[in-house]
C-alpha cells in the first residue's frame, strides 16, 4: 500500500520582512559568500543545474540549483532525502518580504538516515532552526 500526500509532513515556511530594497536581499541569498554569512558554509553558483554543498552539522549535504528567478526566487533540492530548499522575495516598497520554505518531507515515522531519526522528529528541529537562522542572522546580515 503506497503512501498520499496527506500523510506527508507539511512544508516548513518561515517568513520575515527586511528593511532592505529587495536587490540588496537577492545579493545575500544568492550568492556563496551571502549564504555563508546567515545559513552554513558552501560552494553555492547561481547557475541553474549546479551541484554544490552546504557544510551541515552532520557532514556535506549535496545540492543541486533547481530554479533561478532573479531577483524572486530561488530553489535547489538538499540532501539525498527528497528535501527542497526555496528563498522566495518580494519587493515592498523599500522593503524585501522573504520566505523561505523547506519542503519535500516524507511520511512523519520514515526515519532520516544520515540523523538517524524520525522525519517528525528532525521536521520540529528543522521548524525551530529555521526561525532563528531566517528571522535573527538573515535579519542581521541584511539590515546590520
Amino acid at each position: 500500500m503506497g503512501t498520499n500526500s496527506q500523510d506527508k509532513l507539511q512544508d516548513i515556511n518561515q517568513t520575515v520582512m527586511l528593511k532592505a530594497p529587495i536587490q540588496k536581499v537577492w545579493d545575500i541569498v544568492s550568492t556563496s559568500e551571502g549564504i555563508a554569512s546567515w545559513f552554513m558554509p558552501n560552494d553555492f553558483q547561481l547557475k541553474e543545474g549546479h551541484e554544490f554543498h552546504v557544510q551541515s552539522p552532520f557532514g556535506p549535504s549535496p545540492c543541486k540549483v533547481t530554479e533561478i528567478d532573479a531577483p524572486n526566487r530561488l530553489s535547489f533540492t538538499w540532501d539525498t532525502d527528497g528535501w527542497f530548499v526555496s528563498f522566495i522575495l518580494k519587493e515592498l516598497g523599500d522593503q524585501t518580504e522573504f520566505t523561505l520554505v523547506h519542503g519535500g518531507w516524507n511520511t512523519p515515522d520514515s526515519i532520516i538516515p544520515k540523523a538517524n531519526e524520525k522525519s517528525s522528529v528532525i521536521r520540529e528541529h528543522m521548524g525551530q532552526g529555521w526561525v532563528g537562522i531566517v528571522n535573527e542572522r538573515l535579519k542581521k546580515v541584511v539590515e546590520g
